[in-house]
């Protein structure tokens, strides 16, 4: 199984853009998944998308992923065509940045999932316009779509071939994912997977993404779930995505070598 080797930027967040590129670059990695709000703000302080391309090819660094989409899940049925409008720009903008896939987050509140399943599809339709796939993403902490196994509900009930989700580890434990739930998911709606870890001193379902930590530091079996993508023959992309703001203030060189280093040892 070859798997392509990621970051995603939020793991060395402080640094500019064009900055992150380039050492992930320098690190070893395949490719970077990159937050619009960055890629925003930095045409905001003078900077050119164009920029962004050059430095992406320059380095070498395939995107597999931007993040992200939000509040088109719990939008009025008013303020919704708004929330369209923005999702074509933004896909928009992932597509010139050369992604395959667009983050789409859940509702933070409850929902009806069946609308949120609807949504997605309108989502999924504007994408294929474009040319880039948004992905449903699961996260623990929110009160809509919290676990893998909601996610894979909504990518069940769109019924569109272009429906897929992310897993990732930090929020399977975080919700009480199964490898059951895991195993159920078939390997072709996985967009790509996140891999992280979670804090020792806080229990499931308490923690938040700056609670993530490096892979191997935390309580998250991930050699178990490393072996069920394995058994599905999974051969995405596998993006190493923390929120820890002590990795912030070290060195994000050795972060970026000890990041990979982890991944590929996991997956030797």
């Amino acid at each position: 199984m070859s798997v392509t080797f990621c970051l995603n930027t939020s793991t060395i967040k402080p640094l500019p853009l064009l900055e992150k590129i380039r050492l992930t670059a320098e690190a070893g990695y395949s490719g970077v998944e990159l937050w619009l709000n960055d890629v925003y703000e930095f045409v905001g302080r003078g900077g050119e998308v164009i920029d962004i391309e050059h430095a992406l090819a320059d380095h070498g660094l395939r995107v597999p992923c931007t993040i992200a989409l939000r509040a088109w899940g719990e939008a009025s049925e008013e303020e919704y065509p708004l929330h369209l409008e923005e999702a074509k720009r933004r896909l928009e903008l992932a597509h010139r940045l050369g992604a395959a896939h667009l983050v789409c987050s859940p509702p933070r509140e409850p929902a009806d999932l069946g609308v949120v399943a609807r949504r997605y599809a309108d989502l999924l339709e504007i994408g294929r316009q474009v040319g880039v796939k948004p992905t449903f993403e699961y996260i623990s902490f929110f009160r809509s779509a919290s676990a893998l196994s909601q996610a894979w509900r909504v990518v069940q009930e769109v019924d569109h071939p272009d429906a897929t989700l992310i897993l990732d580890a930090f929020h399977n434990w975080n919700s009480g994912a199964t490898t059951a739930d895991l195993r159920a998911v078939a390997v072709a709606r996985i967009s790509h997977y996140h891999i992280n870890d979670a804090a020792l001193d806080i229990p499931a379902g308490q923690q938040r993404d700056p609670d993530r930590v490096m892979p191997g530091d935390g309580q998250i079996n991930l050699a178990a779930e490393v072996a069920i993508l394995k058994e599905k023959g999974y051969s995405g992309a596998v993006s190493l995505e923390l929120f820890n703001a002590e990795l912030w203030e070290k060195d994000p060189r050795d972060v970026l070598r000890m990041g990979l280093e982890r991944m590929q040892a996991l997956f030797a």
